[in-house]
């Protein structure tokens, strides 16, 4: 173990003028008192020059001694003799001394180890940096570096630096709160930091469309970000940021090439090209393109290489970097076009077995086979909708050319369908238009409909989210002899012409049909469907005064949407009003306003595209009533209000006129006049329609309310005005202002 060591690897090698000083990781390495810190980044993030800073900085830590590593130190006896003079580079008083045999397995652990933790003991503050660990591979070098760091001496402090995710004795470390660590992430440059080395670069700021393009594609790495700050502030005879960038790009595929890719076995780099195609790197499709060890290279590559970043919601599956991104694609260039299509559709059918559809699509796409992409999003839309996960499904028509959207009515039907599901029926109406302008004839579409009934049960959808009620039974009506019994399709007809039976007051024959698509809905598999017809029951059932139904019905529809994690989509808000309603109804009225903060949070979506006035409308009843529980009649009658400004966008108020009436029996409107008594919201609608020519059975069908209701009215109108018939209520009122 008496190797020479060369003097030059006992110092850090010079360094250019400094633009990467980093305050901020300056600041963190003198605050950590742990006795072994690790600085693990890959290739150009700054290490050396991080560390070759702060060794010179004056803190309370004692001398620093320093030792670079190479492949020729990757043996125990090389590596503890380089160690050794390095220490007594900085300290020659130490009594430490190299061993005068040669190292050997036996040798260490009975004596040199204890020969050097006791050299160094009570020696006062000292550091040394290791800087390149990586270098060290050999089993018995690594173990007996391990022996070393688990038995510090007090005062002596071990720094590796290393490309590596660090092994050995560190998690142990860290399990007794023994290792600091600065790591990839810490090493990255802020924007912040980034923009003020550009500016250093450049002799000027940069702009922020060029700081912003810089930034993307280094995400923070040192030697990236120097490279491109450098060829860009060279004159090049190309004009405009993109022509300048693209410059800086080569410039960093090229460092990255020789630093990196050249570094790594034939297996590795054969498979980084293999897999370049792949925008996520895990497992089960990198098996697929590079064979059974795929899994094995990509562990040891994320380990190793460091460009191959964890992804957050998968700590197992891995993202590149954007500059080794873009080296991969400048490679596989050169494999030629069929090649690459080929290993895209490799991929595609490996996503497509295992419920991969974004991908699948995207890969299909890529690979030239648009067909397939089609067979993969008409296979697995239904499934994904009715889950409530419809936006995927409009990313994965978004993937697909408009023009093969446009030209298969079957797409376009599931475009509607997407849509429909984010509340947005205008969109989907568009798309409908286009299916009847294609004539689909008997193709068919989801599960047992052919494309024009499935657009017709999705027009009575549209027509139910802009408050068309009536006009979507008629359309359901139609549609409904084309749907197969325990399908999606009719499960969402029955819930049209169910709606618009509920919309009338027939509630006996609602409860039936709503009935019926809960079944449906619940074979099929339909989440959407199913939470939104358990909660239409709950308020068939509440309006029917059959309250233990409607507590039962809510509870199934609640539970449903959140299994389905539906809780805050817009077919759980029947649900949550009627739960509020209810909750009301028995004078828990802390409890309804929680119930209705959730329905809110739930029509949020639709406020935004202005769906489903109906349910609106019969959210701010609701409100209505809670204020005027808790006597507050100001909110009561601003509640009110929104509630009619929403039922005059329907089509028809339906039971919104009875349940407007009972909002109005609570906060009634005061006559203009002195000495006048007060009328009812209700009573006032009536009091305008006796001004016209229907009579009372035919107002009573206009209001959709019972003949006798209407008759109960008219008298109530009648006594509080003084009035002994129709003509004479009508001049009373217009002699008070009231018309």
């Amino acid at each position: 173990m008496t190797s020479s060591v060369p003097t030059f690897k006992l110092r850090p090698a010079d360094q250019p003028p400094h633009l990467l000083t980093r305050p901020r990781l300056l600041r963190r390495l003198d605050a950590s008192t742990e006795p072994v810190v690790v600085v693990s980044a890959p290739a150009g993030a700054g290490k050396t020059v991080l560390l070759s800073e702060w060794a010179q900085r004056p803190a309370a830590r004692g001398g620093c001694a320093w030792l670079s590593l190479d492949a020729y130190d990757n043996a125990p006896g090389r590596l503890w003799a380089g160690i050794l003079r390095a220490l007594r580079h900085v300290r020659p008083e130490l009594p430490v001394r190299p061993h005068s045999g040669a190292w050997t397995l036996d040798a260490w652990p009975e004596e040199i180890l204890p020969d050097l933790v006791s050299g160094l003991h009570g020696q006062g503050p000292l550091t040394l940096i290791l800087d390149g660990v990586e270098s060290i591979t050999d089993a018995d070098a690594v173990r007996s570096l391990s022996d070393f760091l688990t038995r510090l001496p007090q005062g002596f402090r071990v720094v590796l630096s290393t490309r590596h995710v660090p092994g050995g004795p560190v998690p142990a470390l860290r399990a007794r709160g023994a290792v600091a660590e600065l790591d990839r992430e810490d090493l990255a440059f802020t924007p912040e930091e980034a923009e003020a080395v550009l500016t250093e670069l450049l002799g000027a700021a940069p702009d922020a469309e060029t700081s912003s393009a810089v930034y993307r594609s280094t995400e923070g790495w040192a030697a990236a970000l120097c490279v491109m700050g450098r060829t860009l502030a060279r004159p090049s005879g190309t004009a405009g940021t993109a022509a300048d960038l693209a410059r800086g790009g080569r410039a960093v595929t090229e460092y990255l090439a020789t630093e990196v890719l050249h570094r790594l076995t034939t297996e590795q780099r054969e498979f980084l090209l293999r897999t370049s195609v792949l925008d996520e790197l895990s497992a089960g499709p990198c098996r697929a393109l590079a064979g059974d060890r795929a899994g094995v290279l990509l562990r040891e590559l994320a380990r190793t290489v460091q460009l191959l970043v964890p992804v957050a919601a998968e700590p197992s599956a891995y993202r590149r970097h954007p500059a080794l991104s873009a080296l991969l694609f400048d490679l596989l260039g050169a494999e030629g076009r069929e090649t690459v299509a080929s290993m895209h559709r490799t991929a595609a059918r490996w996503y497509a077995r295992h419920g991969g559809t974004t991908a699948a699509v995207r890969h299909w796409v890529r690979g030239g086979d648009e067909a397939a992409a089609v067979g993969s999003v008409l296979r697995d839309w239904e499934k994904a909708i009715s889950a409530g996960r419809s936006g995927e499904v409009a990313h994965w028509l978004e993937l697909l050319p408009r023009r093969t959207v446009a030209a298969d009515t079957r797409l376009c039907v599931v475009a509607a369908m997407a849509a429909l599901s984010e509340g947005a029926p205008e969109t989907a109406r568009r798309w409908l238009d286009v299916v009847r302008l294609r004539e689909p004839g008997a193709q068919t579409v989801g599960e047992g409909s052919t494309v024009s009934d499935a657009a017709a049960v999705a027009r009575a959808v549209a027509c139910w989210l802009q408050g068309q009620i009536l006009t979507g039974d008629r359309l359901a009506e139609t549609a409904f002899a084309g749907t197969v019994p325990l399908t999606s399709w009719r499960a969402l007809a029955c819930t049209a012409r169910g709606t618009a039976l509920l919309w009338t007051s027939r509630y006996e024959e609602a409860e039936a049909l709503l009935g019926e698509a809960t079944r449906d809905a619940h074979v099929a598999g339909h989440g959407l469907t199913l939470v939104r017809t358990l909660g239409l029951r709950a308020l068939c059932a509440l309006l029917a005064g059959r309250h233990e139904p409607a507590r039962m019905l809510s509870d199934a529809a609640l539970d449903a949407a959140g299994t389905a994690g539906l809780e805050r989509h817009f077919v759980a808000a029947p649900a949550y009003i009627g739960r509020a309603g209810l909750l009301l109804e028995e004078g828990r009225a802390d409890e309804a306003e929680r119930t209705l903060a959730e329905a809110g949070a739930a029509l949020a979506d639709s406020s935004r595209t202005g769906g489903e006035p109906q349910m609106h409308a019969w959210y701010h009843v609701t409100r209505a009533r809670l204020a005027a529980a808790r006597h507050d009649t100001a909110a009561a009658r601003e509640a009110r209000e929104t509630a009619e400004r929403a039922a005059a966008r329907c089509e028809s108020p339906g039971v919104l006129t009875e349940l407007l009436g009972r909002v109005a029996q609570d906060t009634v409107v005061a006559l203009v006049g002195s000495g006048s008594r007060e009328l009812s919201l209700r009573e006032r609608r009536v009091l305008r329609a006796l001004c016209g020519p229907l009579t009372l059975r035919e107002i009573a069908s206009e209001f959709y309310v019972s003949h006798n209701t209407v008759k109960t009215q008219v008298r109530a109108i009648f006594r509080k005005l003084g009035a002994h018939d129709r003509s004479e209520a009508v001049a009373r009122a217009r002699e008070r202002g009231m018309l």
